[in-house]
């Protein structure tokens, strides 16, 4: 009998702060790492993927935060993956500060006797993650704790959900540089056109616009990342490729229903001198696609995921 990796998952029973507001959206955070591991649109619609395979306190999908991504470059989408990347939160429990707001919720954490040995470096993270009318924030702070400078880099992994991936295009990335991991790096310029999807990409993107558009043709919606002091971007798809797919701990069909756009730091690490703070804003919304039918109008977009 052929086994099958991708029946069941438990990270459903880790603790976790459920989100609403009032216009109908909803969201699920974990308080292990911080992970947003569901976000509903009004109309009850799930927008981020996870897998079925996700399980343990650290499942895949949903919006999980990599820091401080100690791998080689911080540039390939394994880093987050790899069990020899040093990602502190995922083990690493949150202590929730209550908001009164049950539209937000606030995480903290502080280097302790219990987690130093992760990282040897003194560091307080604070996480706040809302709710908006079909809008979702995500704010990070890190703060140099320690009596010496540190360097790191930061990503918050965004796995959406799609229709199809082969009906996808995404809007906002148009003639930017970019490294591409399957040619070891390598260095080149996007296409003056919208991406889509026939293969396997895993690309960086260094110094993205503010905004950027994953456009869903049968769903017949657009989800728009706006973001500030996150420059980088990743955009991943392992496609058919069943052994990527694995390391990252994905099942083989997964991909035809997700597509992962990273908002991140990765060129340039950020260097914090001690009491030093460095701080990251995110925007996700979902609008009609009738507002991205065509090239991406920035003025459009930004109006639709002001804040």
């Amino acid at each position: 009998m052929q086994r099958n990796d991708c029946v069941s998952s438990d990270y459903k029973s880790l603790p976790r702060v459920f989100l609403f507001e009032p216009g109908g959206s909803s969201a699920e955070v974990l308080l292990y790492g911080g992970k947003v591991v569901s976000w509903k649109n009004s109309q009850g619609e799930e927008l981020l993927f996870m897998s079925k395979k996700a399980a343990g306190r650290s499942p895949k999908g949903g919006i999980s935060l990599c820091f401080p991504q100690l791998g080689n470059t911080g540039m390939t989408k394994e880093i987050c993956s790899s069990k020899n990347n040093v990602k502190l939160l995922d083990n690493i429990p949150l202590r929730l500060t209550p908001t009164g707001n049950p539209s937000s919720v606030d995480l903290t954490l502080k280097t302790t006797a219990n987690n130093s040995n992760m990282w040897p470096r003194s560091f307080e993270f604070r996480l706040r993650v809302s709710l908006g009318p079909d809008k979702m924030t995500v704010i990070s702070h890190i703060k140099n704790t320690d009596s010496t400078s540190f360097s790191f880099t930061f990503a918050l992994q965004n796995y959406l959900s799609v229709s199809d991936i082969s009906e996808v295009r995404v809007e906002g990335l148009e003639t930017l540089d970019f490294l591409d991991n399957l040619q070891q790096g390598k260095r080149s310029t996007e296409q003056p056109d919208a991406i889509t999807f026939d293969g396997e990409v895993d690309r960086v993107y260094m110094r993205t616009p503010g905004n950027i558009a994953i456009i869903d043709h049968d769903k017949k919606r657009t989800i728009v990342i706006r973001n500030e002091g996150l420059p980088d971007a990743v955009l991943w798809t392992p496609w058919d490729n069943a052994t990527k797919a694995a390391v990252s701990g994905f099942c083989d069909k997964d991909y035809k229903t997700m597509l992962s756009v990273d908002s991140g730091v990765l060129e340039k690490p950020i260097v914090l001198k001690p009491s030093e703070e460095w701080k990251a804003y995110q925007e996700l919304s979902v609008i009609s696609s009738s507002y991205c039918s065509g090239q991406l109008d920035p003025k459009t977009v930004a109006f639709y995921a002001k804040p």
